[in-house]
């Protein structure tokens, strides 16, 4: 990859971050060398260690090492990220063994990106790079602020983990013939679910099981307001574009799923968005669905919203310890809940399609700045984490205090625990999520019976149960999205600013009387495309057409 190139991404990208190229300024080139540090500028060389002839670091670093590692910033009530019972409990048990100082460095969720590239251009950006979605990932890489990887290196300081990953790794790790991503574990399954207030369902004449399609959904949220009930809950399209997917025919055309799926661009001109915003110009126009749902932009306010009474649906990670029930039943004590059937945001003659995770979770990198020390230490770390008894630690927290054991040897979280050693609001997920997607047994069906423990509150089994029958249901018709093996320049290009321009022209379509919903589409989308958007296509048409993509 050329300097050339590499600017040109760069200018494009944060010309509005006039320090950002002193961060990329310095490519990973193998004349470089191995004792950079971060906060230098000085990156470490692209090779770990060619000769294989690695130092034994299981006594301990000789000289202290600074390790820094990205977690999410939820903003959790009461939760510090950075320091916690389960911070302190992992300097105390790996750092202070292998005279390593771990500091966590908070990524706010809702906006990584950002996070990331101040950080990155102010030289403070953490020892991983992480995203959860390639398309972001190869965006980093193009920015050459990753170094390339040793595989021996991992596998002789992380032997536990690399047996675990190193197919995964081999397989999906390398761009430009660059071995250059490690990744976590994702078995399959998802906790991501819609709630649904089941007694406003049944107060409207109507059962969950009848919400067949989107037409029943819609019908069924106009007998909300016709009773006086609430509306449908809604929030702002944000980072992870895959709204329009149940609007898609069936069965897919591979080559425009490629085309128009992407995580980190938003589709505005295809057939199934259009279909996407008419039905929401509709909702908005009818007094069905929250009336400012472009308002809703974090997971905080759409909650705050539900457990108020004021609507009646409410889309998040389930897990055994949230509050949004319980907080719920204080304003509301005869509510009721159910999971929301996938076919409630169907269209009549559609399919509930959805998008297949890629076999792993987080996609990471590492900083292109940090020493070998630092490097070495992130798969020390990785290893230590892959160990059973410390991942079930992070995962569940204190005998007796945090969990019982049943009689299968399943964690059984103890309700409203709320000592010291309280587990964060997802149960330290973005701790452990660096080696797996999901907490697993020994077997596939005590796993089963461990997700309904860890995703269901105390005596909502019932929701943790039908999140899975409906993901075992409708499993034929999640598929991936097209994983290009090359660096989309337009799309790092453009993705910043379109993406600001999406969530001005979607929401004017949607607030758009319904008469004039066709000419205020049609001026949107050629906004839009002239914007940078036709550009990505014919970028991404011609990667297509060139075989670039699984």
């Amino acid at each position: 990859m050329s300097k050339s190139r590499i600017f040109s991404i760069v200018m494009a990208l944060f010309v509005a971050i006039s320090v950002l190229s002193a961060c990329t300024g310095n490519n990973n080139s193998s004349s470089n060398s191995d004792n950079g540090s971060k906060n230098s500028n000085t990156p470490s060389t692209n090779s770990a260690n060619a000769s294989g002839d690695y130092e034994d670091y299981s006594g301990g670093f000789p000289e202290k090492v600074t390790l820094e590692i990205p977690v999410y910033e939820r903003a959790f009530e009461g939760w510090n990220v950075t320091d916690n019972y389960y911070t302190r409990w992992v300097q105390q048990e790996f750092g202070d063994k292998y005279n390593i100082d771990v500091k966590y460095v908070p990524i706010t969720r809702t906006s990584e990106v950002t996070d990331y590239e101040q950080l990155l251009a102010s030289h403070k950006a953490p020892d991983i790079i992480f995203h959860y979605d390639m398309p972001q990932a190869l965006a980093y890489y193009g920015e050459e602020v990753m170094q390339e990887l040793d595989y021996d290196e991992i596998a002789y300081y992380a032997p536990t983990y690399w047996k675990n990953m190193n197919s995964t790794i081999e397989k999906y790790g390398s761009v430009d013939g660059n071995k250059v991503f490690f990744f976590a574990n994702r078995p399959s399954a998802d906790n991501f679910t819609t709630l649904v207030r089941k007694d406003w369902v049944e107060q409207a004449g109507m059962k969950v099981e009848d919400l067949t399609s989107l037409e029943k959904y819609n019908e069924m949220l106009a007998k909300w307001k016709e009773a006086g009930l609430g509306v449908g809950g809604g929030s702002l399209l944000q980072n992870n574009y895959n709204f329009n997917y149940a609007f898609r025919d069936w069965p897919i055309d591979g080559k425009e799923r490629a085309l128009y799926s992407d995580l980190s661009v938003a589709d505005l001109t295809s057939p199934a968005t259009e279909r996407y915003l008419r039905n929401l110009n509709y909702q908005y126009n009818n007094g069905i669905i929250d009336k400012e749902f472009y308002l809703r932009n974090d997971e905080a306010k759409t909650k705050a919203e539900f457990v108020a009474g004021k609507t009646g649906t409410f889309a998040f990670y389930l897990t055994s310890n949230t509050d949004v029930i319980s907080a719920t039943l204080v304003n509301n004590p005869d509510a009721e809940f159910a999971v929301l059937p996938p076919t409630a945001s169907v269209p009549e003659g559609l399919q509930p399609q959805g998008r297949a995770y890629w076999p792993f979770g987080f996609i990471m990198g590492i900083n292109y700045e940090s020493s070998a020390e630092e490097r070495r230490a992130v798969w020390m770390y990785l290893e230590w984490m892959s160990q059973p008894d410390n991942l079930f630690f992070l995962q569940n927290g204190v005998e007796g205090q945090n969990y019982t054991l049943d009689s299968d040897g399943i964690a059984v979280k103890v309700a409203d625990f709320a000592g010291e050693s309280k587990l964060s609001n997802n149960n330290n997920k973005d701790y452990w999520g660096l080696v797996t997607e999901m907490a697993e047994y020994a077997s596939p069906e005590l796993t089963r019976k461990s997700y309904i423990r860890n995703w269901a509150p105390p005596g909502y089994e019932y929701l943790a149960e039908d999140m899975l029958r409906y993901y075992d249901e409708t499993a034929e018709y999640r598929t991936p999205d097209a994983l290009f093996t090359i660096v989309l320049e337009k799309v790092n290009e453009y993705k910043a600013d379109l993406n600001s321009l999406f969530q001005e022209l979607y929401v004017k379509c949607v607030l758009s009387p319904e008469g004039e919903f066709d000419v205020t589409y049609e001026a949107a989308k050629k906004t839009y495309l002239n914007a940078g958007y036709q550009e990505i296509l014919d970028e991404k048409q011609k990667a297509i057409d060139e075989g670039q993509y699984n």
